[in-house]
C-alpha cells in the first residue's frame, strides 16, 4: 500500500470511529488497530488526533460537494434536487438511529469540547446551506431562498436526532413526507401555482 494510500485508510478509518464513538472517545490504538499498521507507521502519517480531525474534516468536505454535485448532475428541477437531500434521511436511516446525523454530531461534540477545528467543521452545514440556498433561488424563491435552506437544514437535524432517539421507521416516513408536502407547497408558492 503507498504512502497515500495509508494515509487515505488513516483518515477512513478515523472517521468512521469518530462517528460511531466520537471524537473524545476514540483513541490513536483505536485508529491503528482499526487500519491494523504499527504506531510508528501511524505516527508517520498524523503526528496528533487534531491533524487527524483536520483530515476527517476535509474528506467530509470532499465527500459532501461530491454528492451535492451528483444531485445537481441527476435532478432536473431544483425541487429534484431539494428532495434529494431530504430523502438523505431515509437513505442513511440505519447509521443515524444508531449514532445520529454525522454532521450534527461532530458539531455538537467539538462544541462541548470547545475544540478549535470547530469553526472548519462548520463548514459542512455552511456548505449544504449554500447549496439548499441555491436550490430555493433556483426554485423560485427569491429573497426568501436562505431562509428555507436555513429552515429546511434545521428540520432535517430536528428529525436526525428523534431518529436517533426514537428509532422508529414509521416516524422517518412520516417525517420525510412531510418535509416532502412542505417543498411542494414552498415550489408551488413560488410559481404561483
Amino acid at each position: 500500500m503507498s504512502a497515500r494510500e495509508t494515509r487515505d485508510h488513516i483518515v477512513e478509518a478515523a472517521d468512521d470511529l469518530f462517528y460511531r464513538q466520537g471524537y473524545e472517545n476514540t483513541s490513536f490504538a483505536d485508529i491503528a488497530g482499526a487500519v491494523r499498521i504499527s504506531r510508528g507507521n501511524f505516527y508517520y502519517h498524523f503526528k496528533t488526533k487534531d491533524r487527524i480531525l483536520d483530515a476527517v474534516i476535509e474528506a467530509r468536505l470532499a465527500k459532501t460537494r461530491a454528492m451535492l454535485d451528483r444531485w445537481e448532475r441527476e435532478g432536473e428541477t431544483a425541487a429534484d434536487r431539494i428532495r434529494c437531500f431530504i430523502r438523505i434521511l431515509i437513505v442513511n436511516r440505519a447509521s443515524i438511529e444508531r449514532y445520529g446525523c454525522p454532521v450534527g454530531t461532530l458539531m455538537t461534540e467539538l462544541t462541548k469540547l470547545g475544540h478549535s477545528a470547530q469553526t472548519e467543521a462548520t463548514k459542512l452545514f455552511i456548505l449544504f446551506r449554500s447549496w439548499l440556498t441555491r436550490q430555493f433561488e433556483q426554485l423560485g424563491c427569491g429573497g426568501k431562498a436562505d431562509d428555507l435552506a436555513l429552515h429546511l437544514l434545521a428540520m432535517s437535524q430536528g428529525v436526525a436526532t428523534l431518529i436517533n432517539a426514537f428509532q422508529d421507521e414509521a416516524f422517518t416516513e412520516r417525517e420525510v413526507a412531510r418535509m416532502e408536502a412542505w417543498l411542494e407547497t414552498r415550489a408551488q408558492d413560488a410559481t404561483g401555482g
